[in-house]
C-alpha cells in the first residue's frame, strides 16, 4: 500500500448509535494492526428486502409464540393475542375488584361532566357525550392492552372536530346532518386508525414529534378558553370561527349582549343559577339510540366527513397511545401499539354505530384513574356502567347545569394542556424543537386548528430531514486514564489524541448527507496525507466521502 493511497475500511457495530470517522496521518500508519475480518453471509436481494420489511412492520415477531404448540394451545394463544381480556381475566381477583370499582366511581364522577362539556365543545348535544362515554369503554376494556387508561371524549379531537365541521355545516341550522357528518367522521377515524394497526404502520403517528404537540396543545388550548367567553359573558350571537382574531373580535363587538348577571355569577355559584336563563335544557333518558342508519357515506359533504375523521383519528390515537405508554412504564409493563391502534379503531367504529362521536384514552380521566388505584382495564367497566344508571334514571336531574359551569369546567380542563414547563425546556434543550413548538402554536391561533396541525407535521418532517441530510458532527478527545472519548468542545478534560482526528457523525452515511459529510471532514481535518477508517452502522459507505 502506497504512503499517499486512500482507503476506508469498515465494519458494523450493532450496539453504536452513531457513526465515529477516524482521521490519522500517514506517520501514524506503520503502528497500525492491521487484522482481516471475514464477510457476512451472502444474501439474495429478496431475503434482505424480506429482512428489512421484517424489522420494520414485525419488529416484535408475534407469531413466534405459536410456533410448536397443539391446535388448542394455538386457539388459546390466538384468543390472548386479539382479544388481551384473555390474558389477565384467568388471575383476577376481588382484591382488584376492589380497586378497580373505586376508582371507576371515582373517574365516573369526571366523564359525566366531561362528557356534557366536550360534546358541547364539539358543537354537539349534550347527550352524546354521555353515550360516548358508555359503549367506548366497553369495547376497550375488551381489546385494549393498557390497565390504567380511561376512555372518552378528549377536548383536542373534540375541538378539531368540531372546528372542522362548523367551517360547513351549522349544527343550528343544519342539526340532523351535522350529527350525519360527525358519526361519519368518527367511523372513518375508526377505519383509518384499525387499519394502521392492522397493518403495523404505527410509526406514521411518530411525525407528530413532542415538540409541536406541546405547540399545538397550547395554541388549541387558548382557542377553547378563548371560545368560553360566550358562556362566561353571556354573549348569545358569537363566531363559529375559531381563530384568535375573530373570537376576540366577536367579544368586543357584542358587548351588548355581555350579561351582568352570568358574570357576577362566576363568582357566586348560587345567585347565577337563581338569575340564569341559559341552561343545557332537557336531556333525554335511556340507552344510546342506533345511529348506523345515519351515516353519510355519499353525497356534498362526504369529504368533510372522510378529512374530519381522519385528522381528529390521528389525534386521538397520538393521545391515546402517549397515555398507554405512559402509565404502562410507571408500572413497568407493556402496551402493544398496533393492538392499541385497532382497539381504539374498532371501538370508534362500534360507537359510530352507537350515537357516540370520536373517543380515546384521556389525559384526565387515565390520571384520575391511576391515581385512585386502578389495577385493570375493569375500571372502565365500573365507569360505563355508572354512566349507564345516569342515563337511565339521573338525567333529569342536569337540566338545570347552567351554562356557566359547563365553561367553567371546559377552561380547567384545557388549561392543563398549556405545559409553559416543556416549553422552557425546549428553549434550553434544543432551539430548533422550541422554534418548531412556536410554529405550531402560532399555526394554531392565527391561522386554523386544521393548518396548525398541518404545520405541526411539516415542521416535525422538515427537522428530520435536516437531522438526516445534516448530521450533527463532533471531534472526539481521549478523557485521560479512560477509554471514553468524549465531545473536546463539551468536555474540557478530553484531550486530542496525536496524529488523529476521531470525529463523531450522529448518523449512518448514506446518499442524502455523504457530500456534506465529505466537506464537514475536509473542513475539520488538519493534515495533509490522510486515511479515514469509519465505524459505522451502515456497511456501505459512498464513495463520496472516501477521497479527501
Amino acid at each position: 500500500m502506497g504512503i499517499n493511497s486512500n482507503r476506508v475500511e469498515h465494519y458494523s457495530d450493532a450496539t453504536s448509535h452513531e457513526t465515529t470517522v477516524t482521521i490519522c496521518s500517514a506517520e501514524a500508519m506503520p503502528n497500525l494492526e492491521v487484522h482481516k475480518v471475514c464477510l457476512p453471509p451472502h444474501k439474495t436481494t429478496l431475503q434482505k428486502l424480506r429482512h428489512r420489511l421484517s424489522e420494520i412492520f414485525f419488529p416484535d415477531d408475534p407469531l413466534h409464540r405459536f410456533n410448536n404448540q397443539t391446535w388448542l394451545k394455538k386457539l388459546l394463544l390466538g384468543l390472548q393475542f386479539f382479544f388481551p381480556v384473555f390474558q389477565w381475566g384467568p388471575n383476577y381477583s376481588l382484591k382488584l375488584l376492589r380497586s378497580d370499582v373505586i376508582s371507576g366511581l371515582t373517574i365516573a364522577s369526571l366523564a359525566i361532566p366531561q362528557g356534557i362539556s366536550y360534546a358541547k365543545l364539539a358543537n354537539l348535544p349534550p347527550i352524546i357525550g354521555l353515550y360516548s362515554s358508555f359503549v367506548p369503554p366497553l369495547i376497550y376494556s375488551v381489546l385494549g392492552s393498557s390497565r390504567h387508561i380511561g376512555v372518552g371524549p378528549v377536548s383536542i379531537a373534540s375541538l378539531v372536530m368540531g372546528t372542522m365541521l362548523s367551517e360547513t355545516v351549522s349544527y343550528a341550522d343544519q342539526p340532523i346532518l351535522y350529527l350525519q357528518l360527525a358519526f361519519t367522521a368518527t367511523f372513518f377515524a375508526g377505519v383509518f386508525q384499525a387499519s394502521l394497526g392492522l397493518l403495523r404502520l404505527g410509526f406514521v403517528i411518530d411525525f407528530l414529534s413532542k415538540a409541536t404537540l406541546v405547540g399545538f396543545m397550547a395554541g388549541a388550548a387558548v382557542i377553547v378558553s378563548l371560545q368560553q367567553l360566550k358562556g362566561l359573558l353571556g354573549i348569545v350571537h358569537f363566531t363559529s370561527k375559531m381563530e384568535i382574531v375573530p373570537v376576540l373580535s366577536s367579544v368586543l363587538s357584542h358587548k351588548n349582549e355581555w350579561s351582568w348577571q352570568t358574570i357576577v355569577m362566576g363568582i357566586s355559584f348560587l345567585v347565577f343559577l337563581l338569575a340564569t336563563r341559559q341552561i343545557i335544557g332537557h336531556l333525554p333518558k335511556g340507552l344510546n339510540p342506533p345511529s348506523s342508519n345515519m351515516l353519510y357515506f355519499q353525497g356534498a359533504y362526504l369529504g368533510v366527513a372522510l378529512k374530519t375523521g381522519i385528522v381528529t383519528g390521528i389525534l386521538a390515537l397520538t393521545e391515546g397511545i402517549a397515555v398507554g405508554r405512559t402509565f404502562a412504564a410507571l408500572k413497568n409493563y407493556q402496551v402493544d401499539g398496533n393492538k392499541e391502534m385497532m382497539a381504539i379503531g374498532l371501538m370508534n367504529m362500534a360507537g359510530s354505530c352507537s350515537s357516540c362521536y370520536i373517543t380515546t384514552g384521556s389525559f384526565s380521566r387515565s390520571a384520575v384513574n391511576y391515581n385512585a388505584g386502578a389495577q385493570t382495564i375493569v375500571s372502565n367497566i365500573v365507569m360505563s356502567s355508572a354512566v349507564l344508571v345516569t342515563l337511565l334514571f339521573l338525567m333529569p336531574l342536569f337540566t338545570y347545569t347552567p351554562n356557566f359551569i359547563l365553561a367553567a369546567i371546559i377552561i380547567t380542563a384545557v388549561i392543563g394542556l398549556i405545559d409553559y414547563q416543556a416549553v422552557f425546556r425546549l428553549w434550553k434543550v434544543d432551539k430548533l424543537d422550541f422554534l418548531a413548538c412556536i410554529c405550531s402554536f402560532l399555526g394554531v391561533l392565527f391561522i386554523s386548528v386544521p393548518l396548525g396541525l398541518a404545520i405541526a407535521v411539516g415542521v416535525s418532517v422538515f427537522k428530520i430531514l435536516l437531522h438526516v441530510t445534516r448530521p450533527n458532527t463532533m471531534v472526539l478527545g481521549n478523557i485521560p486514564g479512560t477509554q471514553i472519548y468524549q465531545d473536546i468542545s463539551r468536555y474540557r478534560e478530553a484531550l486530542r489524541v496525536p496524529s488523529f482526528l476521531i470525529v463523531a457523525v450522529e448518523s449512518p452515511f448514506f446518499f442524502a448527507n455523504s457530500t456534506y459529510l465529505q466537506e464537514r471532514l475536509v473542513s475539520v481535518s488538519e493534515f495533509c496525507n490522510l486515511y479515514i477508517y469509519a465505524k459505522s452502522k451502515s456497511l456501505c459507505i459512498p464513495n463520496a466521502i472516501t477521497m479527501i
